[in-house]
C-alpha cells in the first residue's frame, strides 16, 4: 500500500511548471475532455499529483493490464492477476496537453525501476503509459525516448494499448487527500505516501 514511511518526494521544476499553469477561468466553456491511464507505483501519490494539475477534471485509482475481471486489492497484491495499480485521468484538452500530463508522470517515478517504485515491490507497482488513441501512443513513445536520454539504465516503463480499467475499492479513492494532503490545483508541496 504505497511507500510506507517514505520520504516525501518534491516536484521537479518541469512538473511544477505544469502544476502552476494558468487555465481558463470558466471551465464550462471547455467541454471537450480526453482520458488517459498511467501507472507509476502506488496509485495514491500518483492520483494526488494529477488531482493538482490544472485542467484535470477527475481522477480514479484502479487496476488494469491484468488477466481477471473486477479484481480486489488483495488479489492484485498477490501478483496472481497481473494487474498494475493505475490512475485513470479525465482532462480538458484545451487546458492541459497529454505531453504535460506525461511530464508530471515522469516526475513521480523512477522510470528505470522494474516492478517497483520506492519501497514498494511487486508487479502491481510497475510503471506504464496505457494509450487510448494512436495519437497518445505516438506522444508516449516520443516522450519515453526523450526521457531515455536522461538515464544510462534502460527505461522500464511500458507503453501499451490500454485494457479495461477496474476502479479500486472506495477506500483507495482520493486516499491521501482524505488524510489531509492538499489536492488543490497548482499545489507543489511534496507528496508523502504511507499506508
Amino acid at each position: 500500500m504505497g511507500n510506507g514511511g517514505s520520504v516525501p518526494k518534491p516536484f521537479g521544476p518541469d512538473a511544477a511548471m505544469v502544476l502552476k499553469k494558468e487555465v481558463l477561468k470558466d471551465p464550462a466553456r471547455v467541454p471537450e475532455t480526453e482520458q488517459a491511464v498511467f501507472a507509476a507505483g502506488c496509485f495514491w501519490g500518483v492520483q494526488l499529483a494529477f488531482q493538482r494539475v490544472p485542467g484535470v477534471v477527475r481522477t480514479t485509482v484502479g487496476y488494469t493490464m491484468g488477466r481477471f475481471s473486477n479484481p480486489t486489492y488483495e488479489e492484485v497484491c498477490s501478483g496472481v492477476t497481473g494487474h498494475t495499480e493505475a490512475v485513470h485521468v479525465v482532462f480538458r484538452k484545451a487546458e492541459i496537453s497529454y505531453e504535460e500530463l506525461l511530464t508530471v508522470l515522469w516526475d513521480r517515478m523512477d522510470p528505470t525501476a522494474k516492478d517497483h517504485q520506492g519501497n514498494d515491490y511487486g508487479t502491481q507497482y510497475r510503471s506504464g503509459i496505457y494509450f487510448l488513441t494512436n495519437e497518445q501512443k505516438a506522444i508516449a513513445l516520443k516522450s519515453k525516448a526523450k526521457i531515455q536520454e536522461k538515464y544510462s539504465a534502460e527505461i522500464a516503463t511500458e507503453v501499451l494499448p490500454a485494457q479495461h480499467f477496474w476502479p479500486a475499492e472506495d477506500y483507495h479513492q482520493h486516499y491521501l487527500a482524505k488524510l489531509g494532503q492538499s489536492h488543490e490545483k497548482g499545489v507543489c508541496t511534496a507528496i508523502r505516501c504511507y499506508g
